[in-house]
């Protein structure tokens, strides 16, 4: 009896979005821009990199 394949389980982002978030708002306590806009970029940028990953894995 032929064994069927493992299913294939996708890379999950949305670490990345929730670590953005966090860091940008760390940064901004520190920085000129305030905690607000640095929440932003950082959710800007962890939305980015985490639809790139989904572009990346769904090729594979």
């Amino acid at each position: 009896m032929a064994r069927s394949p493992a299913p294939r389980t996708p890379l999950a982002g949305g670490f990345l979005i929730a670590i953005g978030a966090m860091a940008g708002a760390g940064v901004g306590l520190f920085s000129p821009i305030g905690p607000t806009r640095g929440f932003l970029i950082g959710i800007t940028l962890g939305g980015v990199l985490s639809l790139a990953l989904w572009l990346i894995d769904r090729r594979k």
